[in-house]
């Protein structure tokens, strides 16, 4: 097996997140609705953007909590959200062999720019697919669909880099393969459940498999 596109997830995969979306949505719900909510009440939302989640909560105060849900995001990052020791250094290598490499996550366009820019890495993705830019979000396979036909590519030759049990059911949909990262995943025995084709403890682990894959690669050339 030869893979010859990589998409990866964000949050959960890339940077570690959670702690800035948790305080980012609990920002606006304290300014706009009184109320505060668990880890758990946030990631139960997870699914559409934040843009869809905002519309749902704040109806006509959208617009407003919207511009002050990005503005906290933007300026919280640093201090609140960081890529994954190694995890640049396994995209870099991605991009040095000249394999195409995707971005498919759930978040909206605005906060996956305002992350993969944070962390210098916006320009390395060949395609970006947003929950913004799909008319289903995951676990729908629409992005790694968009990515097969863009690069004209085998299903099967696409491994999509994931934390979470959307991913798995995303690929196995479209026929590619998984991996899934538990390093920072909030469903591990889902995911275990779930039977993606890798699974990864570490970042070091993924890293070495990914040289591998690459080597794989180069020696065909």
């Amino acid at each position: 097996m030869i893979f010859k596109g990589y998409i990866f997830d964000i949050d959960g995969t890339i940077t570690a997140t959670n702690k800035l979306i948790f305080a980012t949505f609990n920002h606006v719900a304290d300014k706009y609705l009184n109320k505060f909510l668990t880890d758990s009440e946030i990631i139960s939302l997870f699914g559409p953007t934040e843009d869809i989640i905002l519309k749902d909560w704040m109806g006509h105060n959208f617009e407003q909590a919207r511009k002050d849900y990005y503005k906290f995001y933007d300026l919280n990052h640093e201090k609140m959200a960081s890529a994954y020791p190694g995890i640049i250094d396994i995209i870099l290598e991605i991009k040095n062999c000249g394999l195409p490499l995707g971005i498919y996550t759930g978040k909206g366009r605005t906060s996956t720019e305002i992350t993969l820019k944070k962390i210098g890495i916006f320009s390395y993705f060949d395609l970006i697919i947003s929950g913004d830019d799909v008319k289903n979000h995951k676990p729908s396979p629409e992005g790694i669909n968009k990515f097969i036909e863009k690069f004209n590519l085998l299903p099967e030759n696409i491994l999509m880099i994931g934390d979470a049990p959307a991913d798995i059911i995303a690929a196995k949909t479209a026929g590619a393969k998984v991996a899934s990262v538990l390093w920072d995943s909030y469903a591990i025995d889902t995911i275990k459940r779930l039977k993606a084709d890798f699974y990864f403890e570490t970042v070091n682990e993924l890293h070495k498999f990914i040289r591998r894959q690459l080597r794989k690669v180069k020696n065909k050339l």
